[in-house]
């Protein structure tokens, strides 16, 4: 049996230098030994408690979810890109660092990603090369960086060198749009977070992405791909009706599944049996959005309930494809 891995978690360090003076870069506000804040500028972002940096904590958590191991990566808040290259190099060195400090007393069980300064693509290389030779197992990057997609040219050289290099690719969603309409609810994060998640979908599919780097590109996007799976007809239908628009493309968009993987981050059978069966049981993996309170717990769960599973394909969402993905030694027979 392969281990059970969640692809999808994020850490915050319990403090870190300071990023400069009179800038909007993150710091933490302590506020207890276990209780702190994401501060951005002089504006609280987030509460975060000690299972963002404790590993005991976290390992306590996955024993009670069944969990054998974490992909641990950056929040998406930390990614810098609307910094200078220099200042954004700067931030990732520092959390990419102590990313390996909080994952090193679990070494195998819990799986750093890194961060890199995307704005910049030979910067972004360089660090993704330093941290893989530290022992960061992939990279984490936002779905954009300002007006930059994931087809720019800059953002594509990053993710031929990714495949270059074998490291795999975890897209998250972030900076997404602010307005009246969308400050209620939590709707950037109920309705925003998937719309951009699907955009960028979009992106490296109209936008010749995958025609441009190799099939060897590792890559998966978060929140189960947002609403990408239920539209994928009305996309097929569009590249085919107004071609002359949608994309540039050199195939039809269903003839790049199997390009890219999602997680399971959808919450429920219905939505998680239309991943299966849309982009197929080989490119969908166990994630949560552990430690954070949108996220599923228990872990799985919803993996684990899901009646139309076989038991072989229900180990190939819980860790079988998340091992393939991460290039991780096949577990030997007893």
């Amino acid at each position: 049996m392969s281990p059970v891995i969640d692809v999808h978690t994020h850490y915050v360090p319990r403090g870190w230098p300071v990023l400069g003076e009179g800038t909007d870069a993150p710091r933490l506000r302590i506020d207890s030994v276990r209780e702190a804040t994401i501060m951005v500028g002089s504006r609280e972002f987030r509460r975060i408690f000690s299972d963002c940096w404790d590993h005991e904590v976290r390992l306590s958590d996955m024993a009670n979810d069944a969990i054998d191991a974490q992909v641990v990566s950056p929040t998406p808040v930390f990614f810098s890109y609307d910094q200078t290259p220099a200042k954004g190099l700067e931030i990732a060195k520092i959390f990419n660092d102590l990313a390996l400090d909080i994952c090193e007393p679990a070494k195998g069980r819990l799986l750093p990603f890194c961060q890199v300064p995307l704005q910049d693509p030979e910067l972004a290389c360089a660090e993704l090369d330093r941290c893989l030779r530290a022992g960061h197992l992939g990279v984490e990057i936002g779905n954009h960086v300002g007006d930059r997609d994931l087809d720019d040219e800059g953002i594509v050289m990053f993710l031929q060198h990714c495949a270059e290099v074998g490291a795999p690719v975890f897209v998250h969603p972030w900076d997404m749009p602010t307005s009246p309409r969308l400050d209620r609810w939590m709707s950037q994060w109920l309705t925003g977070m998937p719309a951009e998640t699907h955009l960028s979908l979009l992106a490296v599919i109209l936008g010749g992405v995958f025609d441009k780097v190799p099939d060897s590109l590792k890559i998966c996007f978060a929140h189960g791909g947002g609403s990408f799976a239920f539209w994928l007809g009305r996309l097929e239908n569009a590249w085919h009706e107004r071609q002359d628009v949608v994309g540039v493309s050199a195939k039809p968009p269903s003839e790049y599944i199997g390009r890219f993987s999602v997680d399971t981050v959808v919450f429920n059978p219905p939505s998680l049996r239309l991943l299966v069966d849309v982009l197929g049981v080989d490119n969908v993996m166990l994630g949560s959005d552990y430690p954070y309170p949108l996220g599923e717990r228990p872990v799985g769960h919803v993996v684990r309930k899901a009646d139309f599973l076989s038991a072989p394909d229900r180990a190939q969402l819980l860790g079988g494809n998340a091992a393939k993905f991460l290039s991780l030694p096949s577990p030997q027979a007893a």
